[in-house]
């Protein structure tokens, strides 16, 4: 198992490194675009918000279907624990667009050049 975690983990910081490798980085502006907003959270963040509504979604499921007891106790954690990481996911989006607009990394689009030989 811990073989088949480190090749995971290998893997994935590799996959992290592609955006540095194909990117030009002229300035710290591109360096940030490229790796930190594109290559990291651009991809990350919405899996890990969908992974908290499946969470919430599976402590509602959890508190229907118990009988009662400890059962319904552990749905309402996943709820609290789905809700909670639905407002952080959705904060660090909504500070990653802050800090993008405070220091002007919006992403401009540039006409595509058509050269005629």
């Amino acid at each position: 198992m811990k073989k088949i975690i480190s090749l995971f983990s290998i893997l994935f910081l590799s996959a992290l490194a592609i955006p540095v490798m194909a990117a030009t980085v002229n300035t710290f502006k591109d360096l940030v675009n490229s790796v930190l907003i594109d290559g990291i959270l651009r991809p990350i963040v919405p899996l890990l918000i969908g992974l908290a509504v499946v969470v919430f979604i599976y402590g509602v499921l959890v508190l229907m279907f118990s009988e009662g007891g400890e059962k319904k106790e552990d749905g309402k954690k996943f709820m609290i624990w789905g809700i909670v990481g639905i407002f952080v996911m959705v904060s660090v989006w909504g500070l990653v667009g802050i800090l993008k607009s405070t220091f002007n990394l919006e992403e401009t689009v540039s006409p595509i050049e058509i050269r005629i030989p």
